[in-house]
């Protein structure tokens, strides 16, 4: 079964992998290395039953995933209580275009509209969208401090941003509960967020952990075994004790396995790295 690590002080414990679903409603405007077709309802079912029967416990959706949200209020239907659900705010994606608002009235339309979509009560978390201008968002717009309100008002368990700057995540680590930042076997630069959420006790989720599926080998040294780039990449993000969960999001069964047997070789690294700084 999938090792599970606390979420910071959100009092929530999420799997080491997250099931991200932008394939499931969306297949226009992505950057994987190949075209695919949304999965219909049942291999849609297929797959998030093997998540979760592997012990996969967080999905993250978004409005900007075209019909992902409205997909998964159908398809969780019955098993709620299984999953941390975590949605976003601020993009949106019509007509083949990205379009961002950051407003405190869109911010509270958007949660609203996440909560019936999902059929859910309550939202564990829901993080700011960034179109890459972090601080902006951060400091201007209020979003942050809207999402605090629906928080009070027990809408949202935990709030926070996935950020695509170091300035904005230490910000957003800062004033929030949950980072998501970019780590991968090309992308490093994110990592004082990592240490900066692991020092303050705030939760850290890695998005494009296998480079939206262009990870590559890179050449091991002082003579460590060779692991393929989905090991590699686990192995290098892992054994940081402040991230908690890498979201990938893949709709083929075989690459969830895959994944998930990476992870389990790579169980008593993983171990150990839960005690000592990498």
């Amino acid at each position: 079964m999938l090792a599970k690590r606390a979420l910071g002080n959100t009092g929530m414990e999420v799997g080491l992998l997250g099931l991200g679903t932008v394939k499931l409603g969306r297949n226009q405007g992505v950057k994987y290395p190949q075209s695919f077709e949304i999965p219909d309802d049942k291999e849609a079912a297929t797959l998030i039953d093997l998540a979760k029967d592997s012990g996969i416990n967080l999905i993250d959706t978004a409005p900007a995933y075209g019909n992902s949200e409205q997909r998964l209020g159908k398809l969780l239907k019955g098993q709620r209580q299984d999953w941390l659900i975590c949605t976003k705010v601020g993009e949106e994606f019509i007509n083949g275009e990205s379009r961002y608002d950051f407003s405190p009235e869109h911010t509270r339309f958007s949660v609203e509209r996440s909560l019936r979509r999902l059929n859910t009560d309550v939202l564990d978390i829901v993080l700011i969208h960034s179109d890459g201008n972090d601080m902006a968002i951060l400091e201007q717009h209020g979003t942050l401090n809207t999402l605090a309100e629906l928080k009070k008002e027990g809408k949202v368990r935990a709030i926070g941003m996935s950020t695509k700057t170091v300035e904005g995540g230490l910000l957003a680590a800062a004033q929030g509960d949950v980072v998501m930042i970019t780590w991968n076997l090309q992308h490093h630069d994110e990592i004082p967020v990592a240490d900066y959420c692991h020092q303050h006790g705030k939760g850290i989720l890695i998005k494009k952990a296998l480079a939206s599926g262009h990870a590559a080998q890179n050449r091991p040294s002082n003579n460590e075994p060779v692991y393929d780039p989905v090991q590699q990449s686990f192995k290098m993000i892992f054994a940081h004790p402040g991230v908690h969960s890498a979201i990938v999001g893949t709709i083929n069964p075989n690459h969830l396995r895959a994944n998930l047997d990476a992870i389990k070789h790579l169980a008593p690294i993983l171990k150990a790295s839960q005690h000592s700084p990498s």
